[in-house]
């Protein structure tokens, strides 16, 4: 027959059971504590790993954009350099067939040497038109040089072309407009052909053909040139 526990035995076995009660919650509660921070490490690895990405990403992105930044500053830089070097060569290039334009009108003051250039001018017309009737146009004041031009021109046009006669006349009813240096054009072809030897347009030629070598001449060449004008 079982004895009934005493007071002091039931408060002895309440006392052990509230023990394990508390150490199993201890245990548990220390179980739990553990994966907590297990999952924290892992979550807080994983946001740092994120962070550390997204923040690289940003940074290369920057840098490319400073890179390319940089590029096009320096592009405008060259771009606008280079703009200001070919307009002060273009000025230069200017002032030097301005300053030849104004020495045009000069160059009649020698009668002897303005006759012969004359000549020259109307005998290259006349090869050029290759015509027994031309009429060649000058400045009024050069009427007297010019006539005395064409007789040379028509000389020496005769003997090199081994013909008798060529008729080339002095067109006084339209001169060379006001403003023209010098020069003259000889007409054929029934008014229609216009072939202009006057100095004006002799260095209008000039300024178009040979401005690739005065270029070179003043400037040097440029490596970065393919073709030539």
């Amino acid at each position: 027959m079982a004895h009934a526990m005493s007071d002091d035995q039931v408060a002895g076995e309440l006392r052990k059971m509230t023990a394990f009660i508390r150490q199993e919650a201890f245990e548990k509660a220390k179980e739990i504590q553990i994966k907590a921070d297990e999952e924290f490490a892992i979550e807080k690895s994983k946001l740092v790993r994120q962070e550390t990405s997204s923040i690289d990403s940003q940074y290369e992105k920057k840098f490319k954009q400073a890179g390319m930044s940089q590029q096009i500053t320096r592009s405008t830089l060259a771009n606008k350099t280079r703009i200001k070097v070919l307009s002060a060569r273009q000025e230069l290039l200017d002032d030097l067939f301005e300053q030849a334009r104004g020495k045009l009108a000069g160059y009649s003051k020698d009668k002897g040497k303005y006759q012969e250039l004359c000549k020259n001018l109307i005998l290259e017309g006349l090869y050029a038109m290759n015509e027994n009737k031309v009429v060649v146009r000058a400045r009024k004041e050069d009427y007297d040089v010019v006539k005395k031009a064409i007789e040379g021109a028509k000389d020496e046009y005769k003997k090199s072309m081994n013909i008798k006669e060529i008729k080339v006349e002095l067109d006084e009813k339209n001169p060379q407009p006001e403003g023209c240096s010098g020069g003259a054009s000889v007409v054929g072809g029934g008014g229609r052909i216009d072939i202009n030897n006057t100095l004006d347009e002799r260095l209008k030629l000039l300024e178009t053909d040979a401005l690739p070598m005065v270029r070179t001449s003043l400037f040097g060449k440029n490596e970065n040139r393919r073709f030539t004008d």
